[in-house]
């Protein structure tokens, strides 16, 4: 009796921790009987008899700051922890300088007026540096492809290092022609670069953080990202305002902080990362990443419904990724807006929204499949593309200041779904397969929709037409909302014509 009751005994505390567990990662636990019930209801609610850490959780999660303290994290994982997340307090201010809204502003309106320098040619240089951090999504496959049987800690360390070089080399660049281009040149280098680092730096949260605190980090470390990028944007529109010259001691000067980050990256420890190396080498060079075509399309061709996501979600990309350059166009050419004034709306306003907006968006993720909550979300999209045009229309800065409100609002949903989406269709062993699609295609409709926006602006501005090109992007918005909206109703009207069948056939009589 004694030996089935400590059994009895220890499967009640494997089921308790377990419950715990998913309270902890914000899910509702799978309810099997009365008893439990009873627990969660009478225990949990106070933490009675809950497990250290639990305990420790349960006084840290309510503040801002405190969910970013090491404390309540495991012991094994808070020394990578604490030096990634210093780290990321520096690291992105050189990513600051070549975001995509702000370097558009500082290229459209520091050479606007150059002997030699068209208006056409000057967009069109807009257009390639807003669409470099989508384009350089086609080099994943390659960093990670390269990246096999290397140390990933000191690899991602060359590659933030390598970044600030691009970054810093842009201050070189004279205000003249060839130095137009080959500023551009170096910030789609340095977008190249940093997309190694993103592809690889998964790898490193793998074997440092246990899954069920994982997106907890992923989130911390985007909420740092996202003030010190906002941070950053508005001393660059500020520096700009006062001296049109100060990008040449500003980069620099970002390029150095962002060093100071990258010293402290390369004290993060990885956990298991001789075992990953010696597994990396001893694998088929075939069963590792390649950058193949023909992968891309046997997925669409295997799994029909991920091939119905990824059509919609080319159409909807589409019609976001016209809106940036056309954006930092119309706030020089037709508001004359300043450096600070333009950054506002393109890069600062968005992403100081962003951290306020996750919160919400993870919860509605949590609890429902990619199709449902695209077929909501998308739509703050479409209302942030109507509120541009209606503002382009009225040439009405407050109406683009609240326009980057709503675009932070819709960028908060999009990085979680972005990249957790396709989880939902893809089987575990083939993730990162399912992944590389998605980044394929999204810097495919990335190279595309800049240049397609710029032209369409440049034609329909010869008819005194300009602000209707936001149009256009809010038509293809709503287009590519719509297509989710409508595989929503497919999959609702699929599982009701399930469950009717099921319930049919637990009605037939039993042989």
């Amino acid at each position: 009796m004694r030996g089935s009751g400590n059994i009895v005994r220890e499967r009640f505390l494997v089921k308790r921790q377990n419950l715990f567990l998913f309270l902890r990662r914000g899910k509702e636990p799978k309810i099997e009987n009365a008893f439990e019930h009873k627990f969660i209801r009478l225990c949990l609610a106070n933490r009675m008899n809950a497990p250290t850490e639990i305990k420790r959780d349960a006084r840290t999660s309510e503040g801002f700051f405190s969910r970013f303290h090491p404390r309540h994290l495991p012991p094994m994982s808070r020394p990578a922890y604490i030096n990634e997340i210093l780290s990321w307090a520096f690291l992105p201010f050189f990513l600051g300088a070549i975001e995509g809204g702000t370097l558009g502003v500082v290229v459209k309106k520091t050479f606007s007026g150059i002997e030699g320098i068209g208006a056409t040619e000057l967009n069109l240089a807009v257009a390639l540096v807003t669409a470099a951090p989508n384009v350089a999504n086609l080099t994943s496959f390659i960093w990670a492809a390269h990246s096999q049987g290397k140390p990933k800690v000191a690899y991602i360390a060359s590659l933030q290092t390598m970044t600030a070089v691009c970054v810093a080399s842009i201050a070189l660049m004279p205000e003249q022609r060839w130095g137009l281009w080959t500023l551009c040149i170096l910030a789609t280098l340095a977008r190249i670069t940093w997309t190694g680092v993103i592809t690889l730096r998964s790898a490193v949260w793998r074997a440092n953080y246990p899954r069920e605190i994982r997106a907890k980090i992923a989130g911390n470390m985007a909420t740092v990202q996202s003030l010190v990028l906002a941070l950053c944007g508005w001393a660059i529109g500020a520096a700009m305002d006062f001296n049109s010259k100060s990008f040449h001691i500003l980069f620099p000067a970002l390029a150095v902080l962002g060093i100071a980050g990258n010293v402290l990256w390369r004290r993060v420890p990885m956990r298991g990362e001789k075992r990953l190396l010696r597994a990396e080498q001893a694998a088929p060079k075939r069963s590792g990443p390649q950058l193949n075509p023909t992968s891309v399309l046997r997925v669409l061709k295997q799994d029909p419904p991920y091939a119905r996501f990824m059509l919609w979600m080319s159409v909807f990309g589409l019609g976001n990724l016209m809106i940036s350059a056309p954006l930092a166009i119309v706030l020089e050419d037709e508001l004359n807006a300043t450096y600070a004034q333009g950054i506002l709306v393109t890069t600062v306003i968005p992403l100081l929204i962003m951290p306020l907006a996750i919160p919400f968006w993870a919860r509605r993720l949590d609890r429902s499949h990619v199709v449902d909550f695209r077929a909501i979300h998308a739509w703050t999209f479409v209302t942030a593309a109507a509120l541009i045009f209606i503002a382009a229309l009225a040439k009405s800065m407050p109406l683009f200041y609240i326009s980057g409100a709503l675009l932070g609002i819709g960028f908060a949903g999009g990085s979680l779904a972005w990249n957790l989406g396709h989880q939902d269709f893809a089987p575990p062993e083939r993730d990162a397969e399912y992944m590389g699609v998605h980044v394929t295609l999204n810097g495919i409709r990335g190279l595309i929709a800049p240049f397609l926006a710029v032209g369409l602006y440049e034609w329909l501005k010869g008819h005194n037409l300009g602000a209707w090109s936001f149009f256009v992007c809010l038509v293809v918005n709503a287009v590519g909302a719509w297509g989710f909206v409508h595989m929503r109703r497919a999959r609702k009207r699929l599982r009701k014509t399930t469950l009717v069948s099921d319930s049919q056939a637990q009605a037939l009589p039993q042989a």
